[in-house]
């Protein structure tokens, strides 16, 4: 089926560390693409993290870098980044990197220096703050820009210390960004015979998962507070504790939470003046979420999960990774998968193509485990 992924032929070279660069290579991958990922010797940062590893590395590095050839090359060496410049000159579509913000151009590896030879290069960078402005130099890290944007401002227990989510959503969100844009810049190459740069960033993404935010700030003023599992702008959307776990419930409209509340044995609720529309129950939250809260811990997760699910409302249990990974549910989508029986699990990609997932791919390699596979003009010598 690999070859018949929509990405088959195109070849990508990522110099990319950690997570941002790293999971954009991932997704070229698994749409097709024959992606290099170049590595310091002393490999790529996310080969470190722990407590979890996996046959030498950190598992992290494996989620971020299987399906792809790694090679290692010193940029600092002259002889070794030339061999870098010759790969992305002879075979490279796409360059994609993150390097620390100015030092793309000392090496020759920006966008301008590499399309002397290769015009047609679509170029993506991957920034911290973003290729203009007076912060534009700085580096950054996922938090950072979970602060900086203003989502740990709405994220957390109002009146508690402010919270990040407990997933990178920064860095996997920018190179979801950055794989659209060059996708983009592909299309059109197609038509312009053109290279483009393509230009992401950790906060440029950050605002745009602010999109909601800030719309209502500029609307009323309001910077928004924090309501733990809940939202801002609807009532109820959010979790309670039943007799056995917590359940989220979500009423997003007045219908719905009009049939939550015969579910509950209370349809009073949906003509009482204080909650009958969706600005009541914000004006009215508390109170609300008490009342739907007590019915709740009245009986179990299951029971209620049951319950609200054949009514048509929106839940879903709080679940933790051992139960989400054991589901019958996460096994049917056949999302998590292993290319052999020997190698880990991991998240596949979250597309289909024509009803098929595209299949797993090999493990991530070791520090230049593919520098042999370099043709023979491009091979680093020692």
């Amino acid at each position: 089926m690999q070859r018949d992924l929509p990405l088959s032929g195109v070849v990508v070279v990522e110099l990319g560390d950690s997570a941002s660069a790293p999971f954009s290579g991932k997704i070229l991958a698994e749409l097709g693409a024959e992606v290099w990922k170049v590595e310091r010797p002393t490999g790529d940062s996310a080969r470190g993290w722990g407590p979890s590893t996996w046959k030498g590395s950190g598992a992290a590095f494996h989620a971020l870098n299987r399906g792809k050839r790694c090679i290692s090359i010193d940029i600092k060496d002259r002889d070794q980044l030339k061999t870098l410049h010759t790969l992305i000159a002879e075979r490279a579509d796409v360059f994609i990197h993150n390097l620390r913000p100015g030092s793309s151009a000392k090496y020759g590896l920006d966008a301008d220096s590499l399309r002397v030879t290769k015009p047609e290069l679509v170029y993506c960078e991957i920034g911290a703050f973003g290729h203009v402005g007076p912060l534009n130099t700085l580096p950054g890290y996922d938090p950072l820009m979970q602060a900086f944007s203003g989502i740990m401002s709405i994220t957390g227990e109002e009146g508690q210390p402010p919270v990040r989510a407990g997933v990178s959503i920064i860095d996997f969100g920018s190179a979801m960004w950055a794989v659209i844009g060059i996708l983009s810049a592909l299309h059109r190459r197609q038509v312009k015979h053109a290279g483009a740069t393509v230009n992401a960033s950790l906060l440029e993404t950050a605002m745009a998962w602010m999109s909601i935010g800030v719309a209502n700030y500029n609307a009323d003023g309001e910077p928004g507070g924090r309501h733990g599992s809940g939202v801002a702008f609807i009532v109820p959307h959010r979790a309670y504790s039943t007799s056995d776990g917590d359940l989220i419930v979500s009423c997003a409209n007045d219908p719905l939470f009009a049939r939550l509340c015969a579910a509950l044995g209370h349809p009073e609720w949906s003509t009482d003046d204080r909650f009958a529309t969706n600005a009541g129950r914000l004006q009215n939250r508390a109170e609300i979420d008490r009342l739907i809260g007590e019915q709740l811990a009245k009986e179990t997760r299951a029971h209620w999960q049951e319950l609200l699910q054949g009514a048509g409302i929106p839940a879903a249990p709080i679940q933790t990774t051992a139960e989400v990974v054991a589901h019958e549910h996460t096994r049917a989508l056949g999302i998590i998968g292993t290319p052999s029986d020997d190698e880990i699990g991991l998240v596949g990609l979250p597309l289909s193509f024509d009803g098929r997932r595209p299949p797993p791919l090999h493990a991530a390699r070791d520090i230049g485990a593919d520098n042999d596979q370099l043709p023979e003009v491009l091979r680093i010598r020692p």
